[in-house]
């Protein structure tokens, strides 16, 4: 399996809508955003919501919530490729919070710190 991990952690690879983008599927945009909207309970979600090419492509195209998101913002501004090489990776409030929605990505940074 491929991956691309994203600045906190998660793996864009895994994300329909990265995948749907980099297939050039417009169906299973389609689709995907029909789910998201339900899910996330946003009946004007736009279509770019689910176009994505990954949050640490530069230039790049990011999706969902990914274009405002506090922690890849932080991890640009930074200019890490990863918030487990940051400094200030024990005490960052944006991964605290982040910590308690996607808490698995905790262990992803924890092993990307320990190739420093």
């Amino acid at each position: 399996m491929d991956t691309l991990i994203a600045f906190c952690g998660l793996n864009c690879a895994e994300c329909e809508a990265y995948k749907a983008t980099q297939s050039n599927d417009t169906a299973w945009q389609e689709r995907i955003l029909a789910e998201w909207r339900v899910n996330f309970n946003q009946p004007d979600m736009p279509q770019a919501a689910v176009v994505c090419d990954g949050c640490r492509v530069p230039g790049g195209r990011a999706g969902g919530y990914c274009g405002a998101c506090p922690v890849r913002a932080c991890g640009i501004e930074h200019g890490v490729d990863s918030c487990g090489f940051c400094t200030e990776f024990e005490n960052c409030p944006h991964l605290a919070e982040f910590y308690k929605v996607a808490p698995q990505t905790k262990t992803t940074l924890e092993e990307i710190r320990r190739l420093m």
